[in-house]
């Protein structure tokens, strides 16, 4: 375990920080950085998951959502504390034996370049984020056959929303909806926009 400021977190989750090639452990911590620096909404988890395993990396997408938490909470905690990328490191090489060598200088590597353009924000809340949605999809389908239904011919809607949530991590979640779900979803998006032109 180590802790920094009140954080715990398992060797394994920095063990696997260690397995990662540098170069896909210091595009990690770019994203992280863009994020906090409010340049996109969030980290793409699954995205970053992805690339690790193509590059060979055997990680999970649950061992990758604990990296960007561990990432996401250093960074918050050395801006808040008005750390230098020394610090930093120190505080993490005191905190844990596990961190490897090429993490610590990834780490620091970043936090020299851009660790100053998160600690001068006149308003460090902006790092505090809400759930944000990114992207949204649909698709009309036809459900022909069921299980219990030979011909079942019935229209819905598929629906796809990626939302970055507080944490900066994106997810996807997919839901489908009948037709009169669907256009009384749409009606209350008019009623929305309408409300949101007055303001």
């Amino acid at each position: 375990m180590f802790e920094l400021v009140g954080m715990s977190s398992d060797d394994y989750s920095v063990e696997s920080i260690g397995q990662l090639p540098p170069d896909l452990f210091a595009e990690s911590c770019q994203q992280v950085m863009m994020h906090l620096q409010g340049q996109i909404p969030g980290v793409d988890t699954a995205e970053l998951c992805e690339r690790f395993q193509k590059a060979g990396v055997q990680l999970n997408l649950e061992a990758v959502e604990k990296i960007v938490n561990i990432v996401l909470f250093l960074f918050r905690t050395a801006t808040k504390s008005n750390w230098t990328a020394g610090q930093l490191v120190t505080k993490l090489a005191e905190g844990s034996s596990k961190w490897s060598k090429p993490a610590l200088q990834v780490i620091q590597q970043i936090w020299n370049e851009q660790g100053k353009l998160l600690q001068s924000q006149e308003d460090p809340s902006r790092m505090i984020t809400v759930g944000q949605l990114v992207d949204f999809q649909w698709k009309l389908a036809m459900a022909i056959s069921s299980d219990t239904c030979r011909s079942l011919n019935y229209p819905y809607i598929s629906m796809t929303l990626k939302v970055s949530n507080s944490s900066g991590q994106i997810t996807s979640k997919s839901f489908e909806m009948t037709i009169p779900q669907f256009q009384n979803f749409f009606r209350q998006f008019k009623e929305m926009a309408a409300v949101l032109e007055t303001v």
